[in-house]
């Protein structure tokens, strides 16, 4: 086991990690239609996942008519980013209807598409309601600080992504192989708890652009759950494709609760859903992405080298 020195990560000022957050998200507009997004002070290789799709929420959302809200998002990532220039997301405006408008993004960097979204807006309406209950659950005091789980098993991973995710509270709950109750009709879950840390405001895009953020963290995780013998140091993950539902307005700098589970794992992809709840069960949204987990090479018998994708 590693030492504690080695483990700990760095203290932070939260205030100042999520006001950067904030500004990490605001976007320079180029044009009516096109806007370029900076990136952090990082020392990780590949854009991290939920940055591209909280900039690209937020170029949607900024061509679109006061009143009207997303309630959805479907995106691919088509190539890794590049952490050393900015991204540019060009906005093309398909439909702008009474109720419903519809846009879509493209991000590039080096003259290449990294990333393809589609988000849907609409204007307020009342309507039939529903619900799934919330699961029992610790809450979030009891939870692990999951940054430190990750020092633990590679402390360079972990103080990496403690900088850059240092704006967000992670506190992992449990999953199917340890923490959790067995459940015979999920074999793959986890449970973590999540807010965005003191700083935000009262815009709601702010908080939907926070969400969709912190939304990429521990979800393609889950797929792993069912077999704790091939955790991430044995498996190459990259994730595919990242969906979000928007059900119900609610605050990101509030905890709540990432509940989530992999219905199935095949052809060396996984696919990871996660129903979001506030601490009094209020569903507020429903997030499921699909991603690679490939054992890498030396974890599979008598399988020979592949080229990186």
């Amino acid at each position: 086991m590693a030492t504690e020195e080695a483990t700990s990560v760095e203290h932070v000022d939260v205030g100042e990690a999520t006001r950067r957050l904030v500004a990490l998200l605001d976007l320079e507009s180029l044009d009516p239609n096109l806007f370029r997004g900076q990136q952090p002070e990082t020392t990780r290789q590949r854009v991290y996942g939920g940055q591209v799709a909280a900039q690209a929420l937020i170029a949607a959302s900024r061509t679109v008519d006061e009143g009207l809200h997303v309630h959805s998002l479907h995106s691919y990532f088509l190539r890794p980013g590049d952490y050393q220039v900015p991204i540019i997301y060009d906005v093309e405006r398909i439909r702008d209807g009474k109720s419903f408008a519809t846009r879509r993004v493209l991000a590039r960097q080096h003259g290449h598409p990294i990333y393809y979204a589609s988000l849907n807006f609409q204007r307020h309406e009342e309507g039939l309601e529903h619900q799934d209950v919330m699961p029992a659950v610790k809450p979030p005091e009891e939870g692990l600080d999951m940054m430190q789980l990750i020092a633990e098993g590679d402390a360079v991973e972990g103080a990496a992504l403690s900088k850059e995710w240092a704006a967000l509270d992670v506190r992992w709950i449990g999953n199917s192989a340890y923490g959790l109750e067995p459940d015979p009709m999920h074999p793959a879950r986890t449970q973590v708890w999540i807010r965005v840390g003191e700083g935000l405001g009262d815009d709601p895009i702010e908080h939907l652009a926070t969400f969709t953020y912190a939304s990429d963290v521990s979800l393609l995780g889950a797929t792993l759950a069912a077999h704790p013998k091939h955790g991430p140091d044995k498996v190459q993950m990259a994730s595919l494709d990242h969906t979000i539902w928007f059900h119900r307005p609610f605050r990101a700098d509030e905890w709540w609760l990432y509940d989530q589970w992999s219905p199935s794992a095949s052809g060396a992809r996984g696919l990871a859903l996660g129903r979001i709840f506030t601490q009094d069960g209020t569903l507020v949204a429903t997030v499921a992405q699909e991603g690679l987990i490939r054992p890498r090479s030396s974890d599979r018998e008598g399988a020979a080298p592949r080229s990186s994708d």
